[in-house]
C-alpha cells in the first residue's frame, strides 16, 4: 500500500477544485437564486412525469407496497441484519434495477419512481432504502451510466439489475472528505494489462454482502499512465479482498457496513470505468443525483411521523384535552406537518428536474440532502417530545408491556446519519458555497488569489468591474416589489415575492463578504454556511407553492390543503430567513474560533476533571496509581466524582 499522501490545505483544495465539474452547459434554479435572480421559468409549471412511464411506475409501487406489508421490520431491528429472504424478494421485484434500462433486465423507471420506492421500503425499515441506495445510487449502476463503456454495461448491469449488490468504496481510515489523501494504490502490472490494488477502505455499506464493488483508488504516475484517482469495478470474490470487521452503529441496524482490505487484488484494465484520474469527477458526478436518495427517505420519514403524531395527539387525553389541543404541542404538529409537505416538495420538484436533464440539479441535489436531513432530524426529535416517555422507550418495550410498538427512538437514531451520509452537513456546506460563488471567481477570482501576478490581478480588477457594474444595479429591484406579480399563486403569492426579494439580498451580501474579506471569504465557514442555508430554505420555499399549485390545478379540494400547509410553512421558513440574515453580521464566530484554539491548545483541560472516560479502559488514574504516582489520592480525585 502506498503510504499516505502529506498534501497541503492549498493542495487539498487544488485536487477538489480539479475534480468538481467546471461548466455550466445548462440552466441551474439554485445557481441563479445565488445571483439574486428568481427563474421561475425553470420550475413553474411544476414538471410531470410522462403518463405511461407514470402508470408504469404505479403498477411497480402496487406490488412493491403489497411486498412491504408482509414484513417485520422488528426482526430486522432485533437481529440487526436483513434477513435473506427480503432481500430475494426485493430482488424478485426488481429492486435493486428500478433505474437500470430494461434492455439491460432492469425496470427502466424514473428518478420519481425511484424515490418514492425509496420512501415506501424505508418505512418498513430505514435500511432497507439504505441497501437499495447504496447499491442503485452510488454502487456500480450509477458511476456505469455516467461513464462506463457499451461493454462494462453489458458485463455488469444485467447483474446487479437481478439482485447482484453493490458497494461504493472510496472513505478509508485516515480520509473522510480530502480526497487528495487517499492511499489505496492501483499499480498497473502486466504491462498495463491489469492493476493490483492495496490498501483500505471504511464503513463500506453494503461492502459486507456486496458481489461487486466500485473502488476508488490512486494510480502512480508512470510513463504511459496518467495517475490519479482512479474509479474501478472490482470483484468482491477476488483473491486479496478480506472483509475485516462488519461495523455496528448508532442507528440502521440491519447495515452491512465494514471494513474491507486489498492486498495485491489484481483488477483487470476493462473494469477501468471513465479513464485513468477520472475517479474523484465520476465520484462526485454520482453524488449529483445520488444524493436524492437522502431527501426521498427523509420524506418519507416525516410521513410517518406526522401519522404518529396525528394518531398519538388525538387519542392521549391531559387536562382534559387531547394533547394536541395544547398550543405547546399544536406547534409541533404544525412544524412537522407543514414541513414534510415541504419535504416531499423538494424531493419530487428535485427528482422531476433530473429526469427532464433540461437543467443542471447539482445545486439543486446537494440543497435536497443538506436541507432535508436536517429538518428530518427536528421532525423525528420533536415526535419524540409529543410522545414524551413513550418516545424515548424502544417498540420493543413497548410491545412486552402490551402497548403498540411504535419506534419513535429508532426514527431519531435512523435518521442522525443522513446529516453525515454522502457528504457531512459542514462539508455540504462548502461544497454548495462554492458552487453559489462560481460567478463571482470567474468575474474575479485572482482578486481573492494570493499567489496571483499583479498583472493577473490587474486584469481581473478590470473583468469584475464590467460584470459587477452591469450586475448589482440589477439587485436593486425586482418582482417582489410589484404587489401584483406571483398572482396566480393567489395567498401564496406575498411568499414567491418575499423569494425574490431574499434573493436579491442574498445575493448583496453575498458581494459584501466577497469585498469584506476577499481571498478570506473561504475561511469565514459561518458566514459561508448561513448563506448557503439561506439558499436552502429559498429553495424549499419556491418548491413547497410551485407543487402546491400544481395541485391545485388539479384537484381543487386536496389543492385548498396543499396551499394551507404550504402557506404555513412559508411563513415558518420566513422566520428562519430572517435570523440567518441577522447572523450574517451579527454572530458569535470569532469568539468560536478563539475558544475552540484555545481548547484544542489544552487551556480548558481542567473542565474535564471529575469525571471518567470508559474509552480508555480501566481509566487512566488506574494507570497512574500502577506506576507509583506519588499522589495516589489527588489522582484518584481527579477523576472521581466528588461525591466519590
Amino acid at each position: 500500500m502506498v503510504d499516505q499522501p502529506q498534501v497541503t490545505e492549498k493542495e487539498a483544495r487544488a485536487v477538489a477544485e480539479a475534480a468538481r465539474e467546471s461548466g455550466w452547459d445548462k440552466p441551474s434554479f439554485a445557481k441563479e437564486l445565488y445571483l439574486g435572480r428568481f427563474r421561475m421559468d425553470l420550475v413553474h409549471p411544476h414538471p410531470r412525469a410522462d403518463p405511461a412511464d407514470a402508470a408504469k411506475a404505479e403498477k411497480f409501487l402496487t406490488r412493491l407496497g403489497s411486498y412491504c406489508a408482509t414484513l417485520d421490520p422488528a426482526v430486522i431491528e432485533r437481529e440487526a441484519r436483513i434477513p435473506d429472504d427480503y432481500v430475494k424478494g426485493l430482488a424478485e421485484l426488481g429492486c435493486f434495477g428500478i433505474k437500470i434500462p430494461e434492455s439491460y433486465g432492469g425496470l427502466g423507471l424514473n428518478q420519481v419512481a425511484y424515490n418514492q420506492a425509496l420512501m415506501m421500503v424505508g418505512s418498513v425499515h430505514s435500511t432497507l432504502s439504505v441497501l437499495l441506495s447504496a447499491h442503485q445510487s452510488i454502487g456500480v449502476p450509477e458511476p456505469l451510466k455516467l461513464a462506463g463503456t457499451p461493454e462494462q454495461k453489458a458485463r455488469f448491469l444485467p447483474r446487479c439489475a437481478k439482485g447482484a449488490v453493490s458497494a461504493f468504496l472510496l472513505t478509508e481510515p485516515d480520509v473522510g472528505s480530502d480526497p487528495a489523501r487517499l492511499a489505496t494504490s492501483a499499480t498497473p502490472v502486466e504491462d498495463g494489462e491489469a492493476y493490483e490494488l492495496d490498501g483500505v477502505k471504511l464503513w463500506t455499506t453494503n461492502g459486507v454482502v456486496a458481489e461487486l464493488l466500485v473502488v476508488m483508488a490512486r494510480v502512480p504516475k508512470s510513463e504511459g499512465h496518467r495517475g490519479g484517482v482512479t474509479a474501478f469495478v472490482v470483484e468482491a470474490d477476488s483473491p486479496g479482498i478480506t472483509v475485516e470487521r462488519r461495523n455496528a452503529f448508532m442507528g440502521l441496524r440491519g447495515i452491512e457496513n465494514g471494513v474491507t482490505r486489498f492486498h495485491k487484488v489484481r483488477v483487470p484494465k476493462a473494469n477501468v470505468v471513465g479513464g485513468e484520474g477520472k475517479g474523484l469527477k465520476i465520484a462526485l458526478a454520482t453524488l449529483n443525483t445520488g444524493r436524492l436518495s437522502i431527501p426521498a427517505s427523509c420524506a418519507g420519514a416525516g410521513k410517518w411521523a406526522l401519522k404518529i403524531a396525528r394518531e398519538w395527539s388525538s387519542l392521549r387525553v391531559q387536562w382534559g384535552r387531547p394533547v394536541g389541543a395544547h398550543e405547546a404541542v399544536a406547534r409541533k404538529i404544525s412544524f412537522i406537518a407543514a414541513t414534510t409537505y415541504a419535504l416531499e416538495a423538494v424531493v419530487e420538484l428535485s427528482a422531476h428536474m433530473a429526469d427532464e436533464g433540461r437543467n443542471d440539479i447539482r445545486i439543486e441535489a446537494a440543497l435536497a440532502k443538506l436541507w432535508s436531513s436536517e429538518m428530518a432530524c427536528t421532525i423525528a426529535d420533536e415526535l419524540l417530545q409529543i410522545r414524551g416517555g413513550r418516545g424515548y422507550e424502544t417498540a420493543e418495550s413497548l410491545a412486552a408491556r402490551g402497548e403498540r410498538a411504535v419506534p419513535v427512538e429508532q426514527l431519531l437514531r435512523d435518521l442522525r446519519i443522513n446529516r453525515i451520509f454522502e457528504g457531512s452537513t459542514e462539508i455540504m456546506h462548502l461544497l454548495i458555497a462554492r458552487e453559489a460563488v462560481d460567478t463571482h471567481l470567474a468575474a474575479a477570482g485572482a482578486l481573492a488569489d494570493t499567489d496571483a501576478a499583479l498583472s493577473l490581478k490587474a486584469s481581473a480588477a478590470a473583468k469584475a468591474s464590467g460584470f459587477y457594474a452591469k450586475w448589482l444595479p440589477q439587485l436593486v429591484t425586482g418582482k417582489g416589489q410589484v404587489p401584483s406579480s406571483f398572482r396566480e399563486f393567489g395567498p401564496l403569492a406575498e411568499h414567491l415575492r418575499f423569494v425574490e426579494r431574499a434573493a436579491r439580498k442574498l445575493a448583496r451580501s453575498t458581494f459584501y463578504g466577497m469585498a469584506r474579506w476577499q481571498a478570506g471569504l473561504e475561511q469565514r465557514q459561518g458566514f459561508l454556511s448561513r448563506i448557503v442555508d439561506i439558499g436552502a430554505e429559498l429553495f424549499a420555499m419556491a418548491a413547497t407553492c410551485v407543487r402546491a399549485e400544481m395541485q391545485r390545478s388539479e384537484d381543487a379540494e386536496q389543492g385548498a390543503a396543499a396551499y394551507e400547509l404550504a402557506g404555513v410553512f412559508c411563513e415558518q421558513s420566513r422566520l428562519r430567513v430572517r435570523a440567518l440574515f441577522d447572523a450574517l453580521w451579527n454572530n458569535t464566530d470569532r469568539a468560536d474560533t478563539k475558544i475552540a484554539k484555545a481548547a484544542l491548545e489544552g487551556r480548558f483541560s481542567w473542565l474535564e476533571e471529575g469525571v471518567l472516560d470508559p474509552s480508555e479502559g480501566t481509566g487512566p488514574w488506574i494507570a497512574d496509581w500502577k506506576a507509583g504516582a506519588s499522589d495516589s489520592d489527588n489522582v484518584a480525585r481527579r477523576y472521581l466524582p466528588p461525591t466519590a
